[in-house]
């Protein structure tokens, strides 16, 4: 498929989450069969006032491309001018963050409490396709609350405005993660738009995203917490579609090999205390679900040496 000018292989993507899809993520996401990747949501004002921290949200790899990075603020002046201030950036797409259901994020008007302004939306979509070449998406939700159910309004404004293509989280900002994705208004904007609709929620297993496909005719899907700890999910998702072939879930050997990789990329690229101590993180997904798992993350977050959270894992997985 493409969105704008960018060919995508394939139409599995990885949502967008913070701190969790880093480039060392994406790249194992990627290996797996991801179509599109997305970095961690990223300051427009830190891009501004030169953040350290910024910076590194920014930094990308070619193997990882097409890759998109997301952009959350709510000054459209600001956003296309840092827009355009990353246009020479080894990255494919512009995306804009209006579904982070955050209180901090919200407080400020970003993220989800753009959908209280659909003017807003659209004056920062026509301000960022102008501003710089790169082709740009939102991502959103199915309204604020239930009361304010506006996916549809938004995504014709961000069509109007010329957006790309638009993504829909189908849970309000009221639910955060709680309680079940409600695909009808997926369908309701796929109807709605001319341009790709990704559909997001629910989708953990191959299963489930032939089931987004087929009851929403969205043009991709975007798998978010279902990829934590599970990067597989992308090659046993490609291959259902491709094939109607259910791939076996992966044997404690290949979790093992992951997790262990994961490790040393964590620790090349963010050095090795911070290194091991976001890998905890990642290592509670990747044992989730397993015998003995509760008790291993007890041990696993006192870990303060690659040696030592290496050692865990291979003890847990190769036990």
């Amino acid at each position: 498929m493409k969105i704008g000018n960018v060919d995508i292989k394939t139409n599995v993507f990885l949502a967008p989450m913070a701190g969790v899809t880093d480039k060392p993520f994406r790249l194992i996401c990627k290996e797996m069969g991801c179509g599109l990747v997305y970095s961690e949501m990223v300051s427009a004002k830190g891009i501004l006032y030169d953040s350290k921290n910024t910076k590194k949200l920014l930094e990308s790899d070619e193997a990882e491309r097409p890759v998109a990075v997301q952009l959350f603020g709510s000054d459209p002046e600001i956003m296309a001018n840092m827009a355009k201030k990353i246009e020479d950036l080894p990255v494919d797409i512009i995306d804009v963050n209006m579904g982070c259901p955050a209180p901090k994020i919200v407080k400020n008007g970003e993220g989800s409490a753009l959908m209280k302004t659909p003017e807003l939306v659209g004056e920062i979509v026509n301000a960022l396709v102008h501003a710089q070449k790169k082709p740009v998406t939102i991502k959103f939700r199915k309204g604020f609350d239930d009361a304010n159910v506006n996916a549809v309004e938004i995504a014709k404004i961000a069509e109007k405005n010329g957006a790309a293509a638009v993504a829909v989280h189908g849970r309000t900002r009221e639910q955060y993660y709680s309680g079940k994705a409600d695909w009808d208004i997926i369908k309701e904007v796929k109807k709605a738009v001319n341009i790709p609709v990704i559909g997001n929620g629910d989708v953990d297993s191959p299963e489930k995203a032939k089931s987004l496909f087929d009851y929403t005719s969205c043009d991709a899907i975007m798998v978010g917490r279902g990829a934590q700890g599970n990067p597989w999910i992308f090659k046993r998702i490609n291959a259902y579609l491709e094939t109607g072939e259910i791939l076996p879930l992966p044997t404690m050997e290949e979790r093992a090999e992951v997790a262990v990789r994961h490790l040393k990329m964590l620790v090349d690229y963010k050095g090795e205390f911070i290194g091991v101590r976001e890998m905890r993180r990642h290592l509670s997904d990747y044992t989730k679900g397993i015998m003995g798992a509760s008790a291993m993350r007890g041990r696993i977050n006192t870990a303060e040496s690659i040696e030592e959270m290496e050692s865990l894992i291979k003890e847990f997985f190769l036990k």
